[in-house]
């Protein structure tokens, strides 16, 4: 198919693990992403970018289908390739003329086959190797098991992962913009770099290692005592690692002074990525920016992820730039799975069956545009079955002995759990028949849970109304069959004058 008439290249920058509060356009007063600040005070910024899942790969499947985890199958990290779907995001752009590259860490249940053009996969200890140095490197990292080095990384930044997946995505751009002239096409291109950092091993090179001292890095809300308070799976996370990596907590300060020289190493690839994007393509580049989850970063006495749906594993950077988005800061609460509807409007392309993500693009193009749509946002969480206790000790897929752990097993993911937004109230409920309440405004990390609070009852059972709403617009209503379903424009089910609102949804 023939790209559309002035259809912009798309460069869409993934991290992983990535907290949304740490740079300083969030108000963290340590100056982590200049760049990226930069890049999205030239775009829209969501400010309230959610994760469909903090998981990896139910949230990448999530960002490609539009679809949540409940509905396009994949709940763990394990089952890709269950993955349920009409059309995902490389059908639309492949249909639309696009050129595809794809360069770093995949986690999804796409492959290299379905790119036009791939390099890796990168993962958290290694990628391909071109170098000696290269291989070095990885066996350093693989070493470290997922902890924190306390000091510098004992290689040069040309053999850290960001610097690679840039060097082999510099590399394909060329390559493509060099076919295209050969052949006299103007064919649009679509690239995806997705980068394994800032997530565990949590490792830096110098000069980001002393960019950001240990003890000028301010402190965190709350320690271990929280989690501990929190029980279920909170308190059975903090104690496994515990007793695997006694005394794990005191290296916070160096974790997390090493997550800030991660970013910064990002911000500087990033830059380093679009500079030769620009000059390679031109200017009319629509830039995407994403995580796929965020990272304890130390709060609640946690490292990396696996118990709960708190703000700093569901929160996300979320900023588009470029192309024709309008410059501004916005408050809607929005989500990965809104990313395809979004480039699908953007690119003439109908939006897909089976997608419950609403497009973005209405927003972007017009600064003053409002709507009810976004006023509340919806999450999951859990690998299902029953949902074992804090004193159970079920088989894991790691032994109980020894350092090695993930923090997503059969404890800390069974059960489910189903978030809702709105405002500055969260409410989280559970497959356990227990819930959470928590006041954001007042109280950010979410240590009070007003569940029980009689102060709150019609809060939560207006918020317990609208999660049972979004739980019905997640439900899967593939495959299509004969009947023809009503759709909303911008699949706005909850705007002004469509059908979810004659019908009596909430407005």
């Amino acid at each position: 198919m023939e790209a559309p008439a002035n259809a912009p290249h798309i460069v869409l920058i993934m991290t992983d693990q990535h907290r949304a509060d740490l740079s300083a356009r969030s108000g963290f007063p340590v100056d982590t992403t200049p760049f990226l600040d930069e890049l999205a005070a030239r775009g829209t910024d969501f400010q309230r970018g959610y994760t469909s899942s903090p998981l990896c790969v139910p949230a990448r499947v999530s960002l490609l289908t539009g679809r949540f985890p409940s509905a396009h199958g994949v709940t763990q990290n394990s089952t890709p390739d269950s993955a349920r779907f009409d059309r995902d995001l490389l059908d639309v752009l492949g249909e639309a003329g696009y050129h595809r590259i794809f360069a770093g860490k995949p986690h999804m249940h796409r492959g290299p086959d379905d790119f036009d053009a791939y390099r890796g996969p990168y993962w958290h200890t290694g990628g391909p190797q071109h170098t000696p140095g290269h291989a070095a490197f990885d066996r350093w990292l693989d070493e470290l098991d997922h902890g924190v080095a306390p000091e510098p990384t004992p290689h040069p930044l040309e053999g850290s992962l960001p610097y690679r997946i840039v060097s082999d995505a510099v590399e394909a751009v060329t390559e493509s913009a060099e076919q295209a002239s050969e052949q006299g096409t103007a064919q649009p291109t679509f690239l995806w770099v997705s980068f394994p950092e800032p997530h565990n091993p949590y490792q830096v090179p110098e000069p980001y290692f002393s960019m950001f001292p240990a003890d000028e890095i301010p402190e965190r809300l709350h320690g271990p005592d929280v989690a501990a308070a929190k029980g279920g799976h909170w308190a059975w996370l903090r104690d496994l690692v515990e007793e695997k990596r006694p005394g794990y907590d005191d290296e916070r300060a160096r974790y997390r002074a090493n997550y800030c020289g991660q970013l910064r190493l990002l911000d500087d690839q990033v830059r380093r990525l679009m500079e030769h994007v620009w000059a390679t393509l031109g200017d009319d580049v629509l830039v995407i920016m994403v995580s796929d989850h965020g990272d304890y970063v130390a709060e609640y006495g946690l490292q990396r992820k696996g118990a709960g749906m708190p703000e700093v594993l569901m929160r996300i950077p979320f900023f588009l730039s470029g192309g024709p988005v309008a410059a501004r800061t916005r408050g809607e609460l929005v989500s990965l799975v809104d990313i395809l509807p979004t480039i699908a409007e953007l690119v003439g392309s109908a939006i897909p069956d089976g997608v419950t993500g609403r497009s973005l693009a209405p927003l972007l193009l017009d600064a003053a545009r409002t709507s009810p749509e976004f006023d509340d946002l919806y999450a999951e969480r859990g690998f299902g079955g029953l949902t074992y206790g804090a004193d159970e000790r079920p088989p894991l897929h790691f032994p109980y002995e020894g350092r090695t752990f993930d923090e997503l097993n059969t404890v800390t993911q069974s059960g489910r759990s189903r978030m809702l937004r709105r405002g500055d109230l969260k409410l989280i409920v559970h497959s356990d028949g227990s819930g959470e309440l928590y006041d954001l405004a007042a109280d950010p990390t979410e240590v009070h849970d007003l569940f029980d609070d009689p102060a709150y009852a019609t809060a939560r059972a207006d918020l317990l109304w609208r999660l049972t709403q979004w739980m019905l617009r997640a439900q899967d209503e593939l495959p299509t069959g004969a009947y023809t379903a009503k759709r909303a424009p911008h699949n706005w089910v909850f705007d002004p004058g469509t059908a979810g609102a004659e019908q009596g949804t909430p407005a």
